[in-house]
Formats: C-alpha cells, structure tokens, sequence
C-alpha cells in the first residue's frame, strides 16, 4: 500500500483552522476547505510511485482489480475528501449519469471550453455523494414540505414574500416548488436584494429556527439564495452521522467538519449563495421538485467491527472501524481498490502509522490489516 499525501484546497468557504487542527499543523491564515483524496486529474493524490492517477494509468488491473475496471473502466471511480465549511456552500444540484452524459456530449459539440465560467459539465458522469459528520455539522437538504415552507416565510411577516406563501398553499406540491424557486431566481436584482434584506432583519431579529438563515445572508447579502434556502431542509448531523445526496437533490453544507464521498465528477448545477454562474433554465430541467425527508444515516455495524454507510451507489462504499486499545488486528484484504483515512488516534495501516487526516491507497488484493486506537475510514467499491 502507499502512504498519500494530499492537496488542499483553498477555496473561500472553507474553514482556516478546522484541517491543520485534525492534521496537527500550524494554520496559514488562508481558508483551507478541502482535502482530496484520490485519482481526480485537477489534484491527485502523490504516492512515492507518481501521482494516483499515474500510478492507476500504468497498470489499471494490478491496481483496480479486475472487477472494478470491468464494472467502471480504468479509473478510480470515486474521490475522498475532507471538508471543512467556515461558511456556506453554494446551493446546488448533481445530475444523473444520463443527464451528466447528455449535458457534457452538448457542451462538448457547442465548442464551450471545458474552463469556461458559464460551462455546467465539466464531465460525463453523474456524482452522487456521501458527507459523514467529524463535527456537528449543519446542512441544507430537500425540498421542506410546501405548506411548512411558506409558515416559515409568513412568520418573517415581509409583505413582498407573501405571495411566495400563497403560491406554495396553491398548487401540487411539485408545481409550487418548481414556480417558487423560478421566481426567486429570476426576479428583478434591486427587488430581490431589497426583500432578503428585510427578511434577514427578520431573521436575525427572531432567532430559533431562523439563526440558519440569518447566518447564511451574512454571508451572502441580498442573494436571492437565501430565500431558497429556506424552502430546504435543515439538517444538523452530531459526529458520525452522514447525509446522502442523490441526483437532482438540491442541498448546501453550511458549517462543520466531515468525510465526503463521492463519485469521481466535478459537474454541479448552482441555485444561489454564490457569485458564480447559475444557468436557470438547466438548472430547473435538473431538480427534483419533491418535497423529501433528508434521512440521517447511521452506520450499520458487522460483526467484523466494520460500521456501513448504507446507500445506492456502486462507485462508492463508505465504512469505518472505530479501534480500541488492545484491540484484535482487522483484515481489510479485498479484491478492490481502497483508501484508508485516519481520522482519530493512532492507527497502524500496514507497515504504515497514520495520525489523523492521514491515509494510504491499498490495491485491490494487497493485504490491508489495521491495528491500533482510532478510527479509520474505508472507501472501496461495490462490484
């Protein structure tokens, strides 16, 4: 197996302190909101053989196993990262792979540059993602029910959101998301940023089940996101609970630490909370406009001590062992690929000691046994 060492990820949202604490490094000052881990090309893991991806390009069977290169092609089909939000993410929505490969064959034959601002996919695959808490955690996740959503708008008592509520009193469910969030998106910009003005007056002024949102328009003053965000769930996850994100789903992270998953793509979908591009159109043919339930996850334990994050999706499986001292060695030996993260303790991985935010890539057959206090993260396939 080989030891990684990983890119961080500047972006703005991202927490300045919560990675160099769990890596037990002196901050930079400068938000560091991701850690990847894998064979992305925009920032592969290093091993002491090449770069993840060079290391898989060379020899995809040796590496993948033959299953997973027959089920997924000659790539690792899912990247692992640590996320640290400081500030909310944009709200978004993923495609489904028929959608992810129709968009991308479009973009492609129109000649859009595959760095263009304004491009929606950067690739042909869908990405379907798994957060699990490290931290409490908030998040944005699903469509609240219609009727619920507009008291939550009615209670800030502004005039210019009441006939948002009447709307989503007035028609099916499905119609009245679909016309509210249309309208939120493409109202005029001076009214808009005039009413989420008065509604995070509101906001603030109430507290409660508004503090979420008067947090976000700090962030994002007069963006008509904020407004949306209230049509969402809101999810506030303890340590070791995760949330699932399947296609057309629109969510945001809002604040915490956790383990992401998810399949090997880049292409996101923005409703608001961002200053990048939103294609309105696009982005309403990709949402779901159901109402839905987010559904915590809890692990689901074996009796080997591996502890499952259950979900649909073959091109990831996430689990982890939570060691103790004195502890029976585990045998995570399998004929998939792997990577090992460190999340807590001290915990032997091989002829590697992993502190925590530390990890290793196994290959698919390599013999992988775990000892220690700690946990480790598992992300493999499902073939």
């Amino acid at each position: 197996m080989d030891r990684l060492d990983n890119t961080i990820r500047p972006y703005a949202w991202g927490s300045p302190t919560a990675i160099p604490q769990l890596l037990g490094t002196e901050p930079t000052g400068e938000p560091q909101a991701e850690m990847w881990m894998g064979a992305h090309p925009g920032a592969p893991s290093r091993t002491p053989r090449g770069t993840l991806v060079e290391v898989i390009e060379a020899d995809p069977e040796r590496e993948l196993g033959a299953r997973a290169v027959a089920r997924f092609g000659p790539r690792l089909p899912f990247l692992l990262k640590i996320l640290a939000a400081g500030a909310p993410l944009s709200l978004q929505v993923h495609p489904d792979l028929e959608q992810a490969r129709a968009g991308y064959a479009e973009e492609e034959r129109r000649g859009v540059p595959i760095d263009a601002p304004h491009r929606n996919y950067k690739d042909a695959n869908h990405k379907p993602e798994l957060i699990c808490a490290l931290t409490e955690f908030d998040g944005l996740c699903g469509f609240r029910d219609p009727v619920q959503a507009a008291g939550l708008l009615d209670g800030l008592g502004v005039d210019s959101l009441k006939p948002y509520g009447d709307l989503l009193r007035a028609h099916p469910e499905d119609a009245a998301l679909r016309e509210v969030l249309t309208a939120l998106l493409t109202a005029d910009p001076e009214e808009m940023a005039h009413t989420v003005a008065e509604a995070t007056a509101a906001c603030t002024r109430l507290g409660g089940a508004y503090a979420p949102y008067a947090g976000i328009a700090h962030h994002y003053p007069g963006d008509p996101g904020v407004i949306a965000a209230m049509l969402l769930n809101h999810v506030r996850l303890q340590p070791g609970e995760a949330l699932y994100l399947g296609a057309g789903i629109p969510h945001a992270y809002l604040n915490g630490l956790g383990v992401e998953i998810m399949a090997n793509s880049d292409n996101v979908l923005r409703c608001g909370l961002t200053p990048k591009h939103v294609d309105v159109p696009e982005l309403l043919r990709i949402v779901r406009f159901e109402p839905s339930d987010p559904g915590v996850l809890r692990p689901e334990a074996s009796p080997e001590g591996e502890e499952v994050y259950e979900t649909p999706t073959d091109e990831f499986r996430l689990s982890r062992y939570v060691l103790s001292e004195g502890g029976t060695t585990r045998d995570l030996t399998g004929d998939t690929p792997q990577i090992l993260l460190c999340t807590a303790g001290t915990v032997r991985a091989g002829e590697h000691e992993l502190g925590p935010g530390r990890s290793v890539f196994v290959p698919a057959g390599e013999q992988a046994e775990i000892s220690g206090t700690g946990t480790i993260f598992r992300a493999t396939v499902v073939v």
